[in-house]
């Protein structure tokens, strides 16, 4: 059985903002983020810097969580 691919962080906040019950309008106006910026974001277009990583968590809800990879032999 090949191992569960991890999702990457900025495919994750692709998904979050498109499942959000906020318009990019509001997340826009709520964030400062321009909605080209976030528009761009959610296509795959650009990244974006930390400070707006950080409005848009907050924005959103958001936290971080790391998970411990599984030991090998199932220990």
């Amino acid at each position: 059985m090949k191992p569960k691919k991890t999702e990457k962080l900025s495919d994750q906040l692709r998904r979050l903002i498109e499942e959000s019950s906020l318009s990019r309008y509001e997340i826009s106006k709520r964030t400062g983020i321009a909605q080209s910026t976030l528009c761009k974001l959610v296509q795959g277009e650009r990244g974006i810097s930390t400070k707006s990583w950080d409005l848009l968590g907050e924005c959103l809800d958001l936290r971080l969580v790391a998970e411990k990879p599984k030991k090998k032999g199932g220990k």
